[in-house]
């Protein structure tokens, strides 16, 4: 059985202000998951690959990814793409989090293998309250693959 706390979580978002609302929201909920964070899909991919700098000492698999879809040098739906084509990384649960609502990013992201997808909230109550169900879905319901990494 996965011991929850010890899951890390990836979050790739570009905005600054956002990773620092995530963490936020998160810890208001108190997850004690590690915190890892990525501004791009390159990082992204980086970090996941253990490429560019990142090793498994200081890029630990994620047991989930919380994935913005705009963002620089490759987006969230590039990265999404290559995350679920990869045998080592297509298991790792990703949720969309992000500001689009377009209907074309909705299906295209779960035509590509996302586990969920979720609009950002407009105020920190809300996405404290998001958070809060985030964990007590992934982290308190959900049985989570084995990492596939030693």
């Amino acid at each position: 059985m996965t011991n929850y706390t010890h899951v890390s979580i990836l979050i790739a978002d570009d905005d600054a202000d956002d990773r620092m609302l995530t963490e936020e929201a998160l810890k208001e909920n108190k997850l004690t998951n590690e915190l890892h964070f990525v501004e791009d899909g390159e990082q992204l991919l980086n970090f996941l690959q253990h490429k560019g700098g990142y090793t498994p000492e200081n890029a630990p698999r994620p047991g989930l990814i919380l994935l913005d879809l705009n963002m620089p040098k490759m987006d969230g739906r590039e990265a999404l793409k290559l995350i679920k084509a990869d045998p080592k990384l297509k298991r790792i649960p990703v949720i969309i989090l992000t500001t689009s609502k377009a209907e074309q990013d909705i299906i295209k992201t779960y035509d590509l293998g996302v586990n969920s997808f979720i609009s950002k909230p407009v105020t920190f109550e809300n996405l404290v309250k998001l958070t809060r169900h985030i964990g007590n879905y992934w982290f308190g319901i959900v049985e989570l693959p084995p990492s596939d990494e030693q």
